[in-house]
């Protein structure tokens, strides 16, 4: 008992020592560290407001060339897809440069930020190579122009095709039919063979049907032929024929060819082969089609 009654003792010697101690500690150390802080602090803050000043600003110059840029290209005439392409560069490169001005803002110097990103290249390059493909592709469709906005295409590897709404700088926007978008990157369309549908102003229709061997081949030349002078569509300065395409196993195969305007395609074509087919057969010109005869044998 007088052992720990001793420990005990020196335990509260100790805390009191400790606290005599800390009383003794000079306060103007605490008030010195305190007082170097506030100059950093309010720099900081500082450099954080001038930094929210740049960015809003430069935010607002940048809206404001993009608008400039849009409005001259429109005088130049330029195709929406020039428009488009560059006004998504022009807004990535002038981003990049806020970005670059904030930094410098806070200290960081941009020539050491351009050197790192300049010996990070090669690494960037290798990452982003389909990327780099897909911005080159773009340059090369505004320079060559296989298609423009508004364009119908189709492109060959992957059996894409739709309306053209839009060529940005890595991608081409498409609009099927049924309005459905589909992107594709530049650098496909740019380095594989794609079918430009409505480039030109005019579009030939073909129509192909088949009519029995036992039917009159005259008549139904006739028959066709009035069909293809009374369609309104049809461009009348253009060639128009009526022909025998193929002699097949089960039919005579004949061919009518027109052209329209191009946007007048589909239109003309769904009702020709309708009007083809009701003329046919009130003409009484068979068109064949497979049939298969099943003879039963009846055993005794």
């Amino acid at each position: 008992m007088q052992i720990l009654t001793k420990n005990v003792e020196m335990d509260a010697t100790e805390v009191f020592q400790a606290i005599e101690e800390i009383k003794n500690v000079n306060p103007g150390v605490i008030q010195t560290y305190l007082k170097g802080l506030v100059p950093d602090i309010v720099a900081f803050l500082i450099q954080i407001a001038v930094a929210a000043v740049v960015y809003l600003i430069g935010v607002q110059v940048i809206r404001l060339l993009r608008k400039f840029l849009k409005k001259w290209l429109t005088k130049r005439e330029a195709d929406i897809g020039v428009k488009q392409f560059l006004d998504a560069l022009i807004k990535y490169v002038c981003y990049f440069i806020l970005f670059m001005m904030i930094l410098s803002v806070f200290g960081v110097a941009t020539t050491s930020a351009v050197a790192l990103l300049g010996s990070m290249g090669l690494t960037i390059g290798l990452a982003l190579q389909g990327s780099l493909s897909n911005f080159a592709g773009g340059v090369l469709i505004l320079l060559l122009k296989p298609f423009k906005v508004g364009d119908y295409i189709i492109e060959d590897v992957n059996k894409n095709e739709g309306t053209v709404k839009e060529i940005s700088v890595f991608y081409t926007k498409l609009t099927t039919p049924d309005n459905r978008v589909i992107i594709i990157p530049n650098g496909t369309l740019a380095n594989s063979s794609l079918m430009n549908v409505t480039q030109s102003e005019k579009r030939r229709v073909d129509i192909y049907v088949g009519v029995s061997y036992q039917a009159d081949l005259k008549k139904a030349k006739s028959i066709l032929t009035e069909l293809a002078e009374q369609e309104i569509n049809r461009l009348k300065d253009e060639p128009m024929d009526i022909f025998v395409s193929d002699l097949e196993d089960s039919s005579v195969k004949l061919g009518v060819r027109i052209w329209v305007p191009t946007d007048s395609y589909w239109e003309t074509r769904w009702r020709l082969v309708e009007e083809v087919k009701l003329a046919l057969d009130a003409g009484g010109i068979e068109i064949p089609y497979p049939q298969m005869d099943v003879t039963i044998k009846k055993t005794q």
